[in-house]
């Protein structure tokens, strides 16, 4: 089965640029692209059996809204295989249902509408932390090429996962991989009292780890180059430091130490709200099976 990029839309202007990003991207694997407009139903609203066909003028504007994103999608990808849905109910739910037979799903950082808070609220960590594939929000700059893909290491599951597909893009897209591990001495660690030695050692430490966490990384993709920073600082920031000269920044949804909870914590929603590219959320086994 050829899985779709999914991307979801709702006519704003961050919804659109998701659309081109993923336009791209669906190029870039040889695959189609399938763009949902999902119409919730709130509590508010008039029950669709007590007046027929009352929400047909709403549906004609979702229908063309779709339309003119396709149309968008095919300038900038010519030849893409394009199609549409407009679907009824909750966001989460059926963007989670989309993702179990898409190749990945991509969304804009901001939105209107349903899609309100689609990256600082409960709707993009709901998607992000359970889909059946990758997750990517696209904000910042999305067209500028650097060649480069950025990961968080923190010897996680999480992590692994996110080493997977930084490695993945960065062969499929023949870019460097510049993997991060940022650390934090203990709470009452101070060095003019411990001293340069100690701080030495504990970088010394933080490198062998991390050269041991790469080497089956390099061994499985040997044509992939590899960028090490260990840095001593909070992950976020050295994430989003490295995120200016990326072309998407990586992270794992569950992590150890300092990136744990990265979708839920307050590593995800600082890189998902710092970051100057797209951020891609992977999970352990996020990947749903394909379908027989």
């Amino acid at each position: 089965m050829n899985r779709p990029v999914i991307t979801g839309t709702d006519g704003s202007s961050a919804a659109s640029e998701a659309v081109r990003w993923a336009a791209r991207e669906a190029v870039l694997r040889a695959r189609p692209l399938k763009i949902v407009h999902v119409r919730e139903q709130w509590a508010g609203d008039i029950p669709v059996h007590t007046m027929k066909n009352y929400r047909d003028p709403e549906a004609k504007h979702c229908r063309a809204m779709l339309a003119d994103e396709a149309e968008a999608a095919r300038a900038s990808a010519p030849g893409l295989e394009v199609t549409t849905a407009l679907v009824d109910g909750d966001l989460v739910q059926r963007l989670l249902e989309e993702s179990r037979t898409a190749d990945q799903v991509v969304i804009g950082s901001r939105g209107q509408g349903g899609f309100s808070g689609l990256l600082l609220g409960s709707v993009g960590m709901g998607v992000a932390g359970r889909a059946g594939c990758p997750v990517v929000v696209v904000r910042g700059d999305s067209t500028t090429r650097h060649g480069r893909i950025v990961v968080g290491v923190d010897g996680s599951e999480g992590a692994e996962a996110a080493l997977a597909h930084a490695f993945e893009e960065a062969e499929i897209r023949g870019a460097v991989v510049h993997a991060v591990h940022a650390w934090q001495p203990p709470v009452l660690f101070t060095p003019a009292v411990e001293g340069g030695a100690m701080t030495e050692r504990a970088i010394d430490e933080r490198g062998e780890f991390f050269r041991r966490v790469l080497t089956p990384w390099r061994e499985r993709f040997p044509g992939v180059t590899v960028t090490e920073s260990v840095v001593c600082g909070h992950p976020v920031g050295a994430l989003c430091d490295a995120s200016t000269e990326a072309d998407m920044v990586v992270v794992g949804s569950r992590g150890h130490g300092l990136l744990a909870s990265a979708v839920f914590g307050s590593v995800s929603h600082g890189v998902l709200h710092h970051s100057h590219c797209p951020v891609a959320v992977v999970r352990p086994g996020g990947q749903a099976p394909e379908p027989a």
